[in-house]
């Protein structure tokens, strides 16, 4: 498998290097570049399948890569690395985009690899590369990417009422009526509450968007009814919080 590590210190590049190498020297073909332009040159030249891109660099940011590709032209996995960047890390999350944190850990390139040579679907990161260009460019996020039997859906987070636990799936209900079971706990979906958007957890097993709020409860303990007719229970230690929440809308 061919792979391009992108990333302006020689010490990081080294250290992918050989942690890719440790894994298995003669399954991949490695190419380095210290920026992005010549990362792209090396990319259009040798078709990879795994594209390791720093974030940080100088001149150009590794988020810029957009702009030498246009959305057919992307066959390849990306994985961007960063030692920051929250904003960055959200939209990598919202959008299913893998990412590893510097300093940069064995395991954790292990699992991209593995995840990279059992599941590539070239049109599928298309799709995936083009909403985070979008989150990225606006500063918003519009989506949200969830895994399914065959690849990654995205949902308007507009249109996402619930979302509600179930073991390690997470059961998710859609204006629409529809609902699906996506493989990831609920923890997963944590970071919609923590993305600006208006989703408040009341209770260790449920998320929903504030926007279909139909009515706070106050007897037996105080519950949740939204507009789809779900009933929600609201942890005690959350009331005064959520009480707090409504009072400012």
């Amino acid at each position: 498998m061919k792979i391009v590590v992108i990333d302006d210190e020689s010490t990081a590049r080294s250290l992918l290097k050989n942690i890719l190498y440790r894994i298995d020297k003669s399954a991949f073909e490695i190419f380095e570049a210290g920026n992005l332009k010549d990362g792209v040159d090396v990319i259009k030249r040798e078709k990879p399948k795994l594209v390791f891109l720093d974030i940080e660099m100088p001149n150009e940011q590794g988020i810029e890569i957009f702009k030498y590709f246009q959305k057919d032209e992307i066959t390849f996995e990306l994985v961007f690395s960063t030692a920051y960047s929250e904003y960055a890390l959200t939209a990598f999350e919202m959008n299913a985009i893998d990412y590893i944190l510097k300093p940069i850990r064995p395991k954790r390139v292990l699992e991209v690899v593995e995840k990279v040579q059992n599941a590539f679907n070239a049109k599928d990161i298309q799709t995936r590369l083009f909403e985070l260009k979008q989150s990225l460019t606006t500063q918003s996020f519009q989506k949200i990417g969830v895994p399914v039997y065959d690849g990654i859906i995205f949902l308007l987070l507009d249109d996402i009422i619930h979302l509600e636990a179930d073991g390690m799936y997470t059961n998710i209900f859609m204006k629409d009526g529809e609902s699906l079971m996506v493989s990831k706990p609920l923890k997963f979906f944590d970071r919609l509450v923590q993305s600006g958007k208006p989703f408040y957890r009341p209770h260790r097993s449920h998320i929903f968007n504030i926007q279909f709020l139909k009515q706070y409860v106050k007897r037996d303990g105080g519950y949740i009814l939204l507009d789809n007719d779900h009933i929600l229970p609201l942890s005690k230690d959350r009331k005064d919080e959520f009480v707090q929440l409504i009072s400012d809308l």
